[in-house]
């Protein structure tokens, strides 16, 4: 179930880590990260995404109070979700790249479909 992960910390931490992540996600098209955060920031994603498609007042302003960046607020409701308007849902996908060479954590790339 998505959103149930504490990814070892503070609520606050957590929301401010992830919403940094689901900016660059939707800014550069891809990240790599940890797997247990890639399914946390795939589910926030594609909230975001949905956000997009409807393109009403109250979905913009829900996009900017959660992303960090106006830029990319305004990419997202221009090019992005514009992009996905026949697909419903699964907008985002996390491929396993192994293990990471200093710690063993099994890593993951996510990307926009």
């Amino acid at each position: 179930m998505p959103g149930t992960r504490k990814l070892g910390r503070p609520t606050a931490h957590r929301m401010a880590m992830l919403r940094g992540m689901v900016t660059l996600l939707l800014e550069n098209g891809s990240i790599e990260t940890t797997v247990t955060r890639a399914k946390e920031v795939k589910a926030l994603a594609d909230k975001m995404i949905t956000l997009g498609k409807k393109n009403t007042l109250a979905s913009r302003r829900d996009a900017y109070a959660f992303i960090t960046k106006d830029e990319v607020v305004k990419k997202l409701f221009d090019e992005i979700a514009p992009a996905y308007a026949e697909r419903n849902g699964g907008y985002i996908a996390v491929y396993k790249t192994g293990p990471r060479r200093g710690d063993a954590a099994e890593m993951a790339i996510v990307k926009l479909v």
